[in-house]
């Protein structure tokens, strides 16, 4: 069966700032590049009267590599409504890059003190079938989430005047530490409760005396919370609630392991110790929640058929 042709990348985001800043942060190449996820450079070529704006970017896709490409924007505006449209074609003959050449567009609607700020583009791939079904399937959901977060990105700098860089080190920091946390949480139920109890896990419940001739059903009752507190972790990492369950969890957990075994606290791999790192991680990252940029916080369809 064949792929069929993908929809056109659209985002929408509604950005409360005149129009005039979010113009200016969106067509000046050194301000655009500094929040838009998709390029590393964007540079513009001397412009001849009455002619599109002609540019060239670049975006670095790691070790060492870029691809390259050229385009050319031009701009109306409707004076009635204070409407805005920069119209974009763009291309790159790099063997790297997925996309040929594509078009699209940016509108900028203003209402009140807020801009309805959207685009909507496509383009043609590379690599026949392959390349095709390589965009349906990954490259197309990617650049469209890119896109989004940029968006998003660029509304907290208007809004919340929190600089690109800053949000990119803050969302960083954040994700980074959540994925941390989920993967010690899942670590701690699976390995030590589920697949190695004999490794000490066993010992410790049984020293404890809560649950005689019962400690490896309760064990395992206790490897499935962690481990769902480690995918609630990874799901919900923007609820300061979760974190604060998951640190009066740790403490639970750590306070009944030491009385059952005083000398925990001085063993080499101490899990005291590895419950307080958490806790603290658990505070950063709830601290790192606010003020973030989110894809989900732009429209992926418009409310119309036609914008």
């Amino acid at each position: 069966m064949g792929v069929g042709k993908a929809k056109p990348v659209y985002v929408e985001l509604d950005i409360r700032a005149d129009i005039e800043a979010l113009w200016e942060r969106t067509q000046t190449p050194e301000l655009h590049e500094r929040w838009d996820l998709r390029f590393s450079e964007i540079r513009y070529l001397p412009r001849e009267a009455g002619g599109p704006q002609r540019f060239l970017y670049a975006t670095r896709i790691g070790f060492g590599l870029r691809i390259a490409g050229t385009g050319e924007t031009t701009e109306t505006a409707n004076g009635a409504e204070g409407v805005r449209t920069s119209a974009l074609r763009f291309g790159s003959d790099s063997r790297l890059s997925l996309i040929r050449e594509g078009g699209g567009f940016w509108r900028y609607v203003p209402h009140g003190g807020t801009v309805t700020f959207l685009t909507r583009y496509d383009y043609k791939t590379r690599f026949g079938p392959l390349g095709r079904a390589f965009d349906r399937v990954i490259f197309r959901p990617l650049i469209g989430w890119a896109t989004a977060w940029s968006f998003d990105r660029l509304r907290l700098w208007l809004e919340c005047g929190i600089p690109p860089a800053v949000s990119f080190g803050r969302w960083l920091s954040h994700k980074g530490g959540a994925v941390l946390l989920a993967l010690l949480w899942l670590y701690q139920a699976v390995v030590p409760k589920l697949i190695a109890p004999w490794a000490g896990e066993l010992e410790l419940m049984r020293a404890a005396g809560a649950f005689p001739g019962r400690e490896r059903e309760a064990l395992i009752a206790l490897g499935l919370l962690e481990a769902a507190m480690g995918l609630l972790v990874a799901f919900r990492a923007a609820d300061k609630k979760v974190h604060a369950l998951a640190c009066a969890a740790l403490a639970a957990l750590a306070v009944p392991a030491l009385i059952a075994d005083p000398s925990l606290w001085a063993a080499p791999v101490s899990p005291i110790a590895l419950n307080a790192a958490m806790i603290g991680l658990h505070g950063a990252v709830a601290a790192t929640s606010a003020d973030l940029p989110s894809a989900r916080n732009c429209r992926r369809k418009p409310a119309t058929p036609e914008r």
